[in-house]
């Protein structure tokens, strides 16, 4: 018996697509993350987001020398994978935070941020903790609550 994805998995799906991996649920993405994605799945980010291969490379923690290799491989492994997810799920959200204005959230992503320290979200969402921290502040923006 399938059942409906959830509002999360909906989230899920939708952060997934933006760079080209399809999953129906969570479960299945969970999957595709740990065979490792497409190293396509980079590039898409990179032109999503307007990042340099550089720059999103730093983001996800993957060396020039190591980018190199994955490009050759057409593969990123599956820390690799995941840590590209989180970054276009902190994309995504920012993306829904400024109604879909892909440059105003590039922008924010960008700005250093008092309530995250002085750090840029982007910055701060290179560990798992600090993009839930970027999370939590988002959500707070979208309820009106300014920190």
């Amino acid at each position: 018996m399938t059942t409906a994805p959830t509002l999360k998995d909906k989230k899920l799906i939708t952060y997934a697509n933006l760079i080209g991996i399809k999953a129906s649920d969570g479960m299945e993405l969970s999957d595709r993350v740990k065979v490792g994605f497409p190293f396509k799945a980079f590039i898409s980010l990179t032109k999503s987001m307007q990042l340099t291969n550089q720059r999103l490379a730093e983001l996800v923690q993957i060396s020039g020398s190591t980018l190199n290799r994955r490009l050759k491989e057409g593969k990123l492994k599956a820390d690799e994978s995941e840590r590209l997810l989180r970054i276009s799920r902190i994309y995504t959200l920012s993306l829904n935070l400024f109604d879909g204005n892909s440059s105003s959230a590039r922008k924010w992503l960008s700005s250093s941020n008092r309530a995250l320290g002085g750090e840029s979200p982007l910055e701060a969402s290179k560990t798992e903790v600090g993009s839930r921290e970027v999370e939590n502040l988002i959500t707070q923006l979208e309820h009106g609550v300014f920190s």
